[in-house]
């Protein structure tokens, strides 16, 4: 099978199972973020005609699609795993050229979609309703699951393997079809996905990308009679927009939004192995994940000891290429991204104390790309912009307390909900923090970031809105519920109270 693009190609849309180029006159490139002289893909910003064309694609499909007995889904998925795995490094390398991360950080994305995907598959059967008993003698009823029909799938850059997949995989083991709108700066990813998907013999129809700009063909999925369900990772402004319109329209909708995630670090937790945490919690992925660690809560009386310890840390983490061998972080995603870090660095050197980073990094290693210096102010207090608001770039703030009820209180001044983490031996307080702690996640005595393929996922507040995602969870949302009453009597009844 011939590939869908090279870099020298123009991207295409993956339309009813065939490579359509899109009719739009209006081309973007996409350059690599660690050396920006190197394109690695020209895009075409799709119409809002052609996201018609694939939702149509998708609702034709649905019928044979959903009469597929789920196992024999299943077993596609199954097929469509062993391909990504053998495709594993492949892809990563296509991950980190596309999206600037490090290369150790592009495997491990990939492994997990592979195990989402894994997770999915099984779930083909266990695609379970229950029994009830009835308060009627000789009746029975029972609950079946159902798909939605067409569901779209609005997907960020920062993760374009993974977050597609963990949306896609449930969606079609559970009888819907999709058509994914991925995010403009990392087409490669999607077209990967959707050529491995066809690899794997799924039909014609049953999944779809269409290339562009969230405003029209993103819009369309929103405002399409034929989806049926949305799912939507980005940012909150974005995702509240949709929710709302989605439910105006009354689509069942899924919204995973922003971050400000807190590790509270106490006087006798364990600081090497925090240090450690927190150092990969805000600097892996070059803090470009909503579940990356962008404060510390910490105790006054440790705080000294462990801002020595992570700053001469941090000066040693490695930034560079991806691609590069020993890389530890990579570039912001491009050059928005990176004036909005560097907005902030300047913010930051007003609310706080720079203890290392705070700059733009320079040099024949560094001057085509868009690197920053792994960045940690201390000293900065709770309510200010650097510790309430979304950085989304390698930036940590220090906020110092002065007891675990204080940490508590700073932990949850944000209006995200996501995920947060406690490094202490006290179990009393840990236990505290995990049924008080305003997020939808919590670790103890480990890293803000990282889930597993059969663990939901999701926050609070506004980092979330809808069903979470992954693991079980998933299949709650990309199903409905129907409820069956049999009457084995064959006799009239009298009304029921209802």
């Amino acid at each position: 099978m011939a590939t869908a693009t090279t870099t020298d190609q123009l991207c295409r849309n993956y339309i009813n199972g065939e490579w359509v180029e899109s009719k739009s006159a209006k081309i973007v490139e996409r350059r690599n973020p660690a050396n920006t002289d190197e394109v690695v893909a020209r895009i075409a910003l799709s119409t809002r005609e052609e996201m018609k064309q694939a939702i149509v694609a998708a609702k034709v499909a649905f019928p044979a699609w959903r009469e597929m007995p789920a196992p024999n889904r299943g077993k596609i998925l199954f097929k469509a795993t062993h391909i990504m795995q053998a495709q594993k490094e492949e892809l990563a390398r296509l991950l980190t050229r596309e999206e600037g991360k490090a290369l150790k950080d592009a495997l491990g994305e990939v492994q997990r979609a592979i195990n989402i995907l894994e997770f999915a598959a099984g779930e083909a059967r266990r695609l379970n309703g229950e029994t009830l008993t009835s308060e009627l003698p000789k009746n029975f009823s029972y609950t079946i699951r159902q798909p939605l029909g067409v569901v779209g799938a609005i997907t960020p850059w920062n993760f374009p393997v993974a977050i597609p997949i963990w949306k896609i995989a449930p969606a079609l083991v559970c009888g819907n079809t999709v058509v994914l709108k991925p995010a403009e700066l990392t087409p490669l990813c999607a077209i990967r996905i959707a050529e491995i998907f066809e690899q794997a013999g799924l039909p014609p129809g049953v999944f779809n990308v269409v290339l562009g700009m969230g405003e029209e063909v993103g819009d369309e999925l929103v405002q399409n009679p034929h989806v049926q369900g949305l799912t939507f990772t980005g940012s909150t402004a974005v995702g509240s927009k949709i929710y709302a319109a989605g439910a105006e329209r009354m689509k069942k909708v899924q919204c995973e939004m922003g971050g400000k995630n807190p590790v509270v670090v106490l006087a006798d937790a364990d600081l090497q192995l925090a240090m450690e945490s927190v150092l990969a919690g805000a600097f892996a992925s070059t803090g470009q994940r909503c579940t990356a660690t962008s404060r510390v809560v910490i105790e006054e009386s440790v705080a000294d000891k462990f801002i020595g310890m992570l700053v001469e840390r941090a000066k040693k983490f490695v930034v560079g290429d991806g691609l590069d061998a020993g890389t530890d972080m990579g570039p912001s995603v491009d050059e928005d991204q990176f004036n909005t870090v560097l907005k902030y660095l300047e913010i930051g050197a007003q609310e706080g104390k720079l203890m290392c980073g705070g700059a733009r990094l320079t040099g024949p290693k560094y001057d085509q790309g868009w690197f920053i210096s792994p960045t940690v102010f201390d000293r900065v207090a709770w309510d200010s912009k650097m510790a309430q608001e979304e950085i989304f770039g390698p930036v940590l703030s220090i906020i110092r307390v002065k007891d675990f009820d204080e940490a508590l209180q700073v932990a949850n001044s944000v209006r995200y909900g996501l995920s947060s983490a406690i490094y202490s031996s006290d179990p009393a307080k840990i236990f505290e923090f995990v049924d008080k702690i305003e997020s939808g996640m919590t670790h103890v005595n480990s890293p803000t970031v990282g889930g597993e393929a059969h663990v939901p996922f999701g926050g609070t507040k506004q980092s979330s809105i809808g069903p979470h995602e992954v693991g079980h969870a998933a299949i709650e949302f990309y199903t409905e519920t129907k409820i069956v009453y049999i009457d084995y009597t064959g006799r009239k009844r009298e009304s029921s109270l209802y």
